[in-house]
């Protein structure tokens, strides 16, 4: 492993200004600590906290509540600190932003900040540090989202295969035949994800996996207005939404149009937010386990901090069956 020394012979300047840069300090000029955090990333150079010092990482997150108990984003956030704050870790929250990405590249944040690893909520397929991932060596979990083929990146999440064929052949049981998906647009990783396993399941089951059978859109209420009246035209009985705050604007739009649910339509949410249990009728969904999902969070960071690449871990899906999905019209009827 590099050492501040190595730094300095590298550029030819003395270890104290390296040490400088690398602690922020005032009287280096910008130019110098960013050629500075450049060579450190260049020959592996990596902060190691002293004996009994506390280690610390990070959780960035964007597009994501995690503020309060209710919030999306509380549960992993929370199991998450539960494992890394005993094992002596510091946990600190960063918001996420387009501009502190673009400031400086994922390996010298990390370094310049002292930070061994951190996690990730909420990122895009858009976000500039996606290509930092292709070949960073700071370790970085991304829950939801995907890199291959770097040992220092690992992907965190549910089976969202196993999740969805669950939804699908629980429909398929209850006699629904035709069954529609409805999905926040495609510019995120995991709703690419479970677009394609939705159609996957289909597949699996038998039932037709054809294409006009699904609509997403970036605003929600323009998904719901756009699509659910052409899915109803094709004779869908039941459709699954890529997550419950969609599957509750369905809902909604059923009870503005007449349409009861689960008589005469079926509708299946992903996540299990605590809304579902109170929405009209009660909102069956796929649940993840959002803090057992932040503790392995950790238990991922944590291996690769320690050497151990881990590619991908997935929990496994539960479904959860409420009052919003029910045998379809034409089995009711016989």
């Amino acid at each position: 492993m590099a050492t501040m020394d190595d730094i300095a012979r590298h550029l030819g300047v003395t270890k104290g200004t390296v040490s400088k840069a690398l602690s922020g300090a005032a009287d280096v000029s910008g130019t110098m600590r960013k050629s500075v955090l450049e060579a450190a990333v260049e020959l592996g150079y990596s902060r190691i906290p002293r004996t009994g010092a506390s280690r610390r990482v990070c959780i960035f997150i964007q597009n994501m509540d995690w503020e309060k108990p209710e919030d999306f984003g509380w549960e992993i956030v929370t199991g998450f600190r539960k494992l890394a704050e005993p094992a002596g870790y510091q946990v600190d929250i960063v918001p996420l932003t387009e501009p502190l990405q673009k400031a400086s590249p994922y390996d010298e944040y990390m370094l310049l900040h002292g930070y061994q690893g951190a996690l990730f909520l909420g990122l895009t397929l858009l976000d500039p540090w996606m290509k930092d991932f292709q070949t960073c060596s700071t370790p970085a979990v991304l829950y939801d989202s995907c890199v291959k083929s770097n040992p220092a990146v690992t992907q965190v999440g549910i089976d969202n295969d196993e999740g969805m064929d669950m939804a699908v052949t629980r429909l398929l049981e209850l006699g629904h035949r035709k069954i529609g998906y409805l999905s926040s647009a495609l510019g995120a990783y995991i709703y690419q994800a479970r677009y394609a396993s939705f159609f996957q399941a289909l597949r699996k089951n038998g039932l037709p996996a054809q294409r006009e059978l699904a609509g997403y859109a970036f605003r929600l209420a323009e998904c719901v207005e756009k699509h659910f009246p052409r899915l109803l035209d094709r004779g869908c009985t039941a459709i699954i939404c890529s997550h419950d705050l969609l599957a509750h604007m369905v809902l909604i739009h059923c009870l503005e149009l007449g349409i009861a649910v689960p008589r005469q339509l079926s509708v299946i949410g992903f996540d299990d937010l605590p809304l579902c249990q109170y929405t009209i009728p009660p909102l069956s969904t796929i649940r993840q386990n959002r803090t057992e999902l932040g503790k392995s969070a950790f238990y991922a960071l944590s291996s690769q901090i320690e050497g151990t690449p881990i590619s991908t871990l997935l929990l496994h899906a539960e479904l959860i069956e409420r009052r919003s999905a029910g045998q379809a019209p034409d089995a009711a009827a016989t």
